[in-house]
Formats: C-alpha cells, sequence, structure tokens
C-alpha cells in the first residue's frame, strides 16, 4: 500500500508540474496577444482621429483612400489578433474540461481508498488490537517495524485527507477559471463581430471611394502624379545635400585622406566614429521623431490603393501627428543642412557619424546649419495642411549616401 502511495503522489506531482508549464505558456501567449491588441486597437483611434478628424474638409480622393487602406489593413490584423487569442482561449477551455474531469476521477479515487482505509481502521481502532498487534512480534526488530508501519499509515491516513482537501479545492478553483475563460471568450466573440461589422463599413466606403474616383480617372491620375514629383523633389535635394556635405566634410579632413576617400562616403574622426558605433549601437531602439503619431506611409515599393498594378516607391516613412507638433532629433548629432524645396516646405538634416536623419515638411525652423543638437531636441514646428487638417512628417535615414529603411532602426515603427 505504501508503494502504491508513492507511485500515487509521484504521479500527481508530474501531471501538476506538467499542468502549470502548460499554463504558464498558454498565459504569456495569451497575455502578448492581449498587448498586441491594445496596440491595434489604439492604432486605430489615432488614425480615426489623425487622418478622419476633419468631417467637413477631407482633402482629395488620394489621401482619402489612402487613409481609409490604411484603417482596413490594422482592422484586419486586429481580427486576426483577436480570432487568435478566442482561439488560445478555446484551447484553455477544452484543457481545463480534461483536467475536471481527471481531478473528478483522482478525487473519486482518492475517496474510495480513503473510506476503505477509515473502515479498516474502524475494525481495528482499539488501542487493545493495536497492542496485541505490537506484543504478537516474534522479535523487537519485527515489533519495531510493526511500529514504524502503524506510524506511516496513520500518517498516509493523513495526507489522503489533505489531499482529498487539496483536490476539491482545485476542481473549484478549476470551475471558477472555466466560466471566466467562457466570458472572456464570449467578449472577444462580441469584440470581434463589432470589429467585422465596423470592417464592412469601412469596405462599403472604400468601395464607393473606388467608384467615384474610376468615374474621373484622369484627376487621380493627376494626384498621383504630382505626389511623385514632390516626393521626386524632396529625395533629388536630399540626396544633393548629402553629397555635399561628405565632399565639405572630406575636404575639412584634410587633401591626402581625401585621395584615398570614396566621394560616397564620409571619413569619420575619432568622435564621429564613436557617435557612428553609439547610433549603429541602437538600431530598432531608436526614439520616434515626434512624440507621438501614426505611420501613415511605410518604406520602400507599395501598390497603389485604387490600381494594385501600379507600384510606388517610398524612400522614407510618413508619420502622421497631432495640429502644432515638433519635429524632434532621435539621436545627437550636427545639423549638416537646411532643406528648402522649392514650392514646398523646409527640412533639416543632421549628421549622426555617418548617419543622416532628414525630417522634411516643416513650417517653422528652431535650428540652423552647424548646431550641434541631443536627442530629443525640437527642430521645428511640423506643417498642417489647410485643406485636410493633416500634419504629416516625413522621415528620412542614410548611412553615407545610402538608403536605409526607418523602420528597422526606429523602435515599433
Amino acid at each position: 500500500m505504501l508503494c502504491r502511495r508513492y507511485i500515487l503522489i509521484s504521479f500527481l506531482a508530474l501531471s501538476t508540474f506538467m499542468s502549470i508549464d502548460s499554463i504558464y505558456a498558454q498565459t504569456n501567449e495569451q497575455k502578448a496577444l492581449e498587448a498586441k491588441r491594445e496596440q491595434l486597437q489604439k492604432e486605430i483611434s489615432e488614425i480615426n482621429r489623425l487622418l478622419f478628424a476633419e468631417k467637413k474638409e477631407k482633402g482629395n480622393v488620394l489621401d482619402q483612400m489612402e487613409a481609409l487602406d490604411n484603417k482596413i489593413n490594422v482592422r484586419q490584423q486586429l481580427i486576426r489578433v483577436t480570432n487568435q487569442q478566442s482561439n488560445l482561449l478555446n484551447r484553455q477551455i477544452n484543457a481545463n474540461i480534461r483536467n475536471i474531469s481527471k481531478l473528478r476521477n483522482d478525487l473519486k479515487s482518492l475517496k474510495e481508498e480513503y473510506a476503505t482505509m477509515i473502515q479498516k481502521s474502524y475494525q481495528n481502532k482499539s488501542k487493545q488490537s493495536r497492542l496485541m498487534f505490537l506484543l504478537s512480534s516474534e522479535n523487537f526488530y519485527q515489533a519495531f517495524k510493526r511500529m514504524q508501519y502503524m506510524k506511516q499509515y496513520t500518517e498516509y491516513r493523513k495526507e489522503q485527507g489533505e489531499q482529498i482537501m487539496e483536490k476539491t479545492e482545485d476542481l473549484t478553483q478549476l470551475n471558477i477559471d472555466l466560466t471566466d475563460q467562457r466570458k472572456e471568450k464570449d467578449q472577444l466573440i462580441a469584440m470581434n463581430n463589432r470589429a467585422k461589422a465596423q470592417l464592412m463599413k469601412e469596405m462599403k466606403s472604400q468601395k464607393e471611394l473606388l467608384g467615384s474616383i474610376r468615374q474621373n480617372e484622369s484627376r487621380y491620375a493627376a494626384a498621383i502624379q504630382k505626389k511623385k514629383r514632390e516626393a521626386r523633389k524632396i529625395d533629388e535635394q536630399i540626396e544633393k545635400l548629402i553629397r555635399s556635405a561628405i565632399a565639405a566634410s572630406n575636404k575639412k579632413a584634410g587633401t591626402g585622406r581625401v585621395a584615398k576617400a570614396s566621394a560616397n562616403k564620409f571619413i569619420l574622426t575619432p568622435e564621429a566614429t564613436l557617435v557612428a558605433n553609439n547610433f549603429s549601437a541602437n538600431k530598432g531602439k531608436l526614439i520616434w521623431p515626434v512624440e507621438k503619431g501614426i505611420k501613415s506611409q511605410g518604406f520602400g515599393v507599395y501598390k497603389d490603393a485604387v490600381y494594385p498594378g501600379i507600384k510606388h516607391q517610398s524612400n522614407g516613412v510618413i508619420i502622421t501627428t497631432d495640429q502644432g507638433a515638433k519635429a524632434r532629433a532621435i539621436f545627437e548629432g550636427e545639423v549638416i543642412a537646411i532643406l528648402s524645396v522649392p514650392g514646398g516646405n523646409k527640412g533639416v538634416q543632421i549628421k549622426h557619424g555617418n548617419y543622416i536623419s532628414t525630417y522634411y515638411n516643416l513650417s517653422d525652423l528652431y535650428v540652423k546649419k552647424g548646431d550641434k543638437v541631443m536627442i530629443k531636441e525640437e527642430l521645428g514646428k511640423i506643417y498642417t495642411n489647410r485643406s485636410n487638417g493633416q500634419t504629416r512628417l516625413k522621415f528620412y535615414l542614410y548611412q553615407d549616401t545610402s538608403r536605409l529603411n526607418p523602420e528597422e532602426w526606429v523602435y515599433q515603427l
């Protein structure tokens, strides 16, 4: 019986540890999904606040289409994450149902075994019976072993009673957890249904907007071409100023070294090398160039929102923020150029060793060429478009003359 007791306890302990590991892993996954869902909900709120704030003055159809496409993409991500949460909860619910069934069986076995022990104990409960059991021993060693057995038997009975209490408490708690999980799953399903209904409305709005655009394709095409020309002007001036800064910096470094240097790379002093190394070490951890906002256009090639066959190239990212917001330095450095695009707004270029960050679409500047700036230092006020009420910063990142993807460098951009 004692051997059976140790086997049973070991089995129960192993089962408990395995269950705890599984629950811990699922809890961490659930926390990660919940954090992601909250982030997406916040992003949708920011899109609504920043991109759809002006109902009377919505701006051109291109802005409307991009804003709707952005929100639909985030909404679809939200639905996927909520589905993942619901599926995970469903697995947890099924696991708890299995655990409840197992606990009930364990509890039943423990109670039956305990009842049998109590019955036998009652039959031999008299002190005289126990004394006779000891006195009938053939020798002292056997009497000692019998005494040990009686002591272990009493302890085992106590352990069995405690296990029954623990199992009963575990069963009660699992039933409470199961009820809570089912409520949480119902809430997630309800939230997902609301998100899907909202997605359908947004897709309907997008379809209606597409219809209005396709009735006047020439106007839409003109808006695209205008946007591309503006982007080219900015890109050309950014790269021109970077090359000019490289030439000036390398000339200052000395003629002997210039002859060996590439025209497309900065010759770095020991101090500049230290700044560049620190900047590189912070890849993926750099601060946003605005205090708060949303990424409304990413880096690289992307499909047109209306005609997917048309591709666009973005050499930086566009961040939409609040009216009156200020652009801020993402890292310490030196202002090497002030941008001023004809017919456009202003911009600032900051050199961080051989890395260059560019902040464009500013209405007011707070720095000048040659200024040393610190991380988070305000560089200028971001321009607010009067036609649609949107405040957008165009942010670019280069290493020498090579374009970098800011999304890989700025934290959670």
